[in-house]
């Protein structure tokens, strides 16, 4: 009998198999995404120190009120656009984008695009 792994299953192995090759340095950081079905979460990791420099995600107060008549998707943007702006205060200019074993769709290319337009390279 044939079992079928759960889509979250299958995900982290997406995921882990993305992070052998990606990873962040002081000089260029990992911005790491991690959506559920309400929320969706940023962070810039510096995977050598293993410190969380700047995070964000629609779980905060001052985010949410921004997010009153937007979509899922708007909401990923600005989420995105907050994260950039508070990595560009903390003085990160460039990072590596990983997705978290998601396909690059939706709402996570709309977070992505976010943070470029707030100020990231990568």
């Amino acid at each position: 009998m044939f079992n079928k792994r759960d889509r979250n299953e299958v995900r982290k192995i997406r995921h882990e198999r993305v992070r052998k090759k990606i990873s962040g340095t002081p000089e260029r950081p990992r911005l790491c995404v991690f959506r559920s079905n309400k929320h969706i979460y940023a962070q810039i990791i510096d995977d050598v120190a293993g410190n969380t420099l700047v995070a964000a995600s629609t779980v905060e107060k001052e985010i949410a009120a921004q997010l009153n008549d937007c979509d899922k998707k708007g909401e990923a943007k600005i989420v995105g656009k907050v994260v950039a702006e508070r990595a560009v205060k903390a003085g990160i200019k460039e990072v590596v984008f990983d997705r978290g074993g998601y396909i690059y769709t939706g709402r996570v290319a709309e977070l992505a695009a976010g943070a470029r337009e707030g100020g990231l390279d990568f």
